[in-house]
């Protein structure tokens, strides 16, 4: 080979070389972008989880829901659930379900899911909504360890009693899984028959610096993140006189 075209060749292949690097180094900005932002998202939503909670622990309309938390099983909060058209249309949010220990009776770490369904019934003028779903029975936790949940069909579910001086005895305790929801000012109205539930791993992984199933988080205990603190300890909170 001769001289100038051995340097042509290197020539290339530098080139290739420098290409592919700057190649490789975009997509781990990216994919490094990708995972800082799940999770800012994940924090965000164990931040207003908390604050959903604590607003319907102090809304007399919630008088039931004071009352059945205590002796739920598991409780999935949903801050936003979106409405995207009128009657017809997308709609759906993520939330984070934190299971009682059958053992212990103590509340474990967050696992991150999306509620979603192609068109829930909302109330009339509502484009979102705050969603807790209260697990009652073990049936009820159990459905949501796997890959997706159905509600109504892999697990019962019914809307929770609302109003001022509703007994939580009115409720449709023969349920797995109880709703309650508000959009400014409006209760209940919602359902949820049908939506289907899924873990976020993205962030999952995110919130625990691994990959991590909701088996892992919710049963297996294996995982911790301190900033979930302030929402364990609520969920305890008003969980305590069970």
């Amino acid at each position: 080979m001769s001289y100038s075209k051995r340097s042509k060749w290197m020539a290339v292949a530098r080139l290739s070389l420098i290409s592919i690097l700057t190649v490789v180094s975009l997509v781990i900005s990216q994919v490094a972008s990708a995972l800082a932002d799940d999770k800012q998202e994940s924090m965000q939503l164990v931040d207003k989880s908390l604050l959903t909670l604590e607003s319907f622990m102090t809304d007399d309309y919630m008088g039931a829901f004071h009352d059945l938390i205590k002796n739920a099983e598991g409780v999935l909060i949903a801050p936003q659930v979106l409405k995207g058209a009128f009657v017809i249309g997308f709609s759906g949010g993520d939330g984070v379900l934190l299971v009682r220990d059958e053992k212990t009776g103590r509340w474990g770490q967050p696992a991150f899911y999306t509620i979603a369904e192609a068109s829930f019934g909302f109330q009339i003028g509502a484009k979102s909504s705050e969603i807790i779903l209260l697990a009652m029975t073990q049936r009820g936790v159990t459905s949501f360890l796997g890959n997706s949940l159905k509600l109504g069909a892999d697990a019962g579910i019914a809307a929770g009693p609302v109003g001022v001086g509703v007994a939580a005895a009115t409720a449709n305790l023969s349920a797995d899984i109880l709703s309650f929801s508000r959009s400014k000012g409006l209760y209940g109205g919602i359902s949820l028959d049908g939506a289907v539930v899924m873990p976020r791993d993205a962030l999952n992984e995110a919130y625990y610096g691994k990959w991590v199933s909701p088996l892992d988080i919710l049963s297996r205990h294996d995982v911790t993140n301190p900033h979930s603190k302030g929402l364990v300890d609520e969920v305890e909170k008003v969980t305590a006189t069970r």
